[in-house]
């Protein structure tokens, strides 16, 4: 399956980079787009499977609402409300919603944590 992502912003797409696949492609709206900016987005995604993943808040709620008109078929991720936005979502919430959306293909995991230390180590 061919998939791009969408964002509000370079530092959103920063932050999904670390927990996502290079093949993955995370375009930018920079903010409320335009009429240019969204054609722009729909020749950048083409024929791929489209998901938005803007920010909990009123400017978030309104690009998504514009992209949902141009992307009648994204699938739509969401970051909790209390978080300021996609650039601050902690990474394993960030896994979490991607899982949900069913991507779990193109997520880098994070390696385990080591076991953790003893008592017995100390000696």
């Amino acid at each position: 399956m061919d998939i791009a992502i969408i964002v509000e912003g370079k530092n959103d797409r920063t932050r999904l980079r670390r927990v996502l696949t290079e093949e993955v492609p995370i375009f930018c709206t920079y903010g409320i787009p335009g009429a240019g900016q969204i054609d722009k987005l729909r020749r950048q995604v083409g024929d791929k499977q489209a998901y938005l993943f803007t920010d909990n808040d009123a400017s978030g709620k309104r690009i998504r609402g514009m992209l949902r008109d141009a992307f009648p078929d994204a699938d739509h991720i969401y970051t909790r409300k209390g978080y300021p936005g996609v650039e601050s979502t902690p990474e394993p919430y960030l896994i979490e919603q991607l899982e949900k959306a069913g991507l779990e293909a193109y997520i880098v995991y994070p390696p385990p944590d080591p076991a953790p230390w003893s008592k017995e180590d100390l000696f």
